[in-house]
């Protein structure tokens, strides 16, 4: 199974998608980090505004290093902004700070997919690490068995990708919402925030792609798509 062709072939949609959304992610954030927002906020401002406008309270926003490394924590009410954001007063910014605090919502209101999503993350873990140490094993002991039940720790996997795409698409509907009706970015600006937020939508549909044609690859080593007679 290692160095495969057959593997890279069946990867190849997902590469090609995950290679075009970076470059989408990063051109609209250079893009949108020239243009400073008329409201004056930076990404950690307009994440504070966004979650007292929503009622949610006792959420801590820190800064965090890296570049475009921002994420929430979800039941530890932590939001975590990355250092081109969290001071930054720039759409590119509010964007994405604010997409950040819609999970923080989310968690608040206790949406349901992400309920289900945070659940399956532990699981996720293991099928993601381990699957295909399992399903390695089961070809060389030559074990039909062993090799389903590798699959079937990966699909976990490729169930959280499922699950969690409708999130994040969530998230940053939220965003939009929240910037444009709490003032913070007018109907113009929504325009080039809508950028940011659509090409950081299709590195997480890249994931879910690659994970769903992992395991189709899977199926098809296992012999699942072979003609019987």
């Amino acid at each position: 199974m290692f160095f495969d062709p057959m593997y890279l072939l069946f990867l190849a949609p997902g590469i090609a998608l995950a290679i075009w959304a970076q470059i989408r992610v990063q051109s609209a954030y250079s893009a949108a980090s020239r243009f400073a927002p008329r409201s004056g906020y930076s990404g950690a401002q307009a994440a504070a505004a966004m979650l007292d406008a929503a009622g949610v309270r006792g959420v801590r926003i820190e800064p965090t290093e890296g570049h475009l490394t921002d994420h929430y924590v979800p039941g530890q009410a932590i939001l975590r902004l990355s250092e081109g954001v969290y001071g930054q007063r720039n759409l590119a910014a509010l964007g994405i700070a604010a997409h950040e605090a819609g999970h923080a919502i989310q968690d608040a209101r206790r949406y349901s997919l992400l309920v289900w999503r945070n659940a399956l993350v532990p699981m996720a873990s293991f099928g993601s690490g381990s699957a295909w140490l399992i399903i390695l094993a089961g070809f060389l002991l030559q074990m039909t068995g062993l090799i389903l039940v590798g699959i079937a720790v990966f699909s976990l996997t490729v169930v959280f990708q499922l699950v969690n795409l409708p999130v994040e698409f969530d998230a940053s509907r939220r965003a939009r919402i929240a910037l444009v009706e709490g003032g913070l970015i007018t109907q113009e600006e929504d325009k080039v925030v809508a950028k940011v937020l659509n090409a950081a939508a299709l590195t997480y549909v890249a994931a879910t792609l690659t994970s769903v044609l992992t395991l189709l690859y899977y199926l098809f080593r296992a012999g699942v798509f072979s003609s019987r007679d």
